[in-house]
């Protein structure tokens, strides 16, 4: 019988039982499944779904949330879940603290947390930060730039996190939205310390349009076979759409191409890259709000110069089982062992 309960997943804020060596050996194992994590509007909270063939994909708790966002976030909830694998092994995920709703639902008197007079549309002011080994016992932690940096007293918003281990500074890098008061939104990036709880790093900026007028947000950064580094991005033109630059440092240098990447007649965002288990093809998922009902799109591409289209959710050969309307999530590969644990703790079949 599936749970559905908004946090049955357990938060536990100790993971010193967890064989990190085991952790560590799991990300070097063959995979052979994947994750998807993404939110939806009417719930503002995370939700897994899980696939072995990389098209098909059944959600783990048959669409609902596997953690609430009123249970992590300090609006009482989330948007723009990413996950990522550390070199330890461990799992990060990072989502924009901010409920759209907050107000029609009785947690707080105004349409957003400050006046928009002075901090535009949603203004929010940080993320929530999670770390696993198992994909089910999570630590949790809130983190608000104004509180961390009093250079950001006048943050107009933060959004869209996502992370990235700096083989570099050998450290867990966050890059991100951000926005300072009435500004355009642009994209920077900071550190985080080794437990995952917060940025310890003043952020900096990641990359820029070269027409200063146009905004660009939701970054999405693969390491590429060639030791270069993709950075995918949504241009705020007319329509909105998905461009990419490419640097040989993970965290400057990025070289602007005006090739639109995305497929879509209309607008669409929350760009977000994953490679196809032994295979040499990369899957480029975006989130499309210009059309009813909402969708995911998708592309693929094996040098990052040629991308091949591959429709919609349940319009191509991409296929959900038990969701529909996903918003802004991310893929990551799982071994079979690390699957069948999340499936079984659920209480779905997973079939390989």
């Amino acid at each position: 019988m599936k749970r559905n309960i908004l946090l049955s997943f357990v938060l536990i804020f100790s993971l010193s039982f967890i064989s990190c060596n085991n952790s560590k050996s799991n990300a070097d194992e063959k995979k052979e499944a994947y994750l998807l994590v993404y939110f939806k509007d009417n719930t503002h909270s995370l939700h897994f779904a899980l696939s072995t063939d990389g098209y098909t994909f059944t959600d783990v708790n048959e669409g609902n949330p596997v953690v609430g966002g009123d249970t992590i976030a300090t609006q009482k909830g989330i948007r723009d879940p990413h996950i990522s694998r550390g070199p330890d092994g461990a799992f990060y995920l990072c989502m924009t603290d901010l409920h759209l709703f907050a107000k029609q639902l009785g947690y707080r008197t105004t349409d957003w947390e400050r006046p928009s007079e002075e901090y535009d549309w949603g203004n929010n002011r940080g993320f929530v930060l999670m770390k696993s080994y198992d994909l089910i016992r999570w630590t949790h932690n809130n983190f608000l730039f104004d509180e961390a940096f009093d250079e950001l007293k006048n943050i107009g918003c933060a959004w869209a996190p996502e992370s990235i281990y700096d083989p570099i500074e050998k450290k867990m890098m966050i890059y991100f939205t951000m926005r300072i008061g009435h500004g355009l939104t642009k994209l920077y990036y900071a550190y985080t310390d080794d437990d995952y709880t917060k940025l310890t790093t003043f952020p900096e900026r990641l990359f820029d349009h070269p027409d200063s007028t146009i905004q660009i947000l939701d970054a999405d950064i693969t390491k590429l076979p060639d030791g270069r580094y993709c950075l995918m991005y949504a241009s705020q033109e007319n329509p909105v759409g998905i461009k990419m630059a490419f640097s040989d440092f993970i965290n400057k240098g990025y070289v602007y191409s005006p090739e639109w990447i995305d497929k879509e007649p209309g607008s669409c965002e929350a760009p977000t890259v994953w490679k196809r288990n032994d295979s040499d093809t990369w899957v480029l998922m975006y989130d499309i709000f210009s059309i009813r009902p909402h969708n995911f799109g998708f592309v693929e591409t094996t040098d990052f110069v040629n991308f091949s289209n591959l429709g919609h959710f349940n319009e191509g050969v991409m296929k959900t089982t038990n969701f529909t309307s996903p918003k802004h999530g991310s893929v990551i590969s799982l071994t079979k062992d690390e699957a069948q644990k999340l499936a079984e703790h659920w209480g779905m079949e997973l079939t390989f």
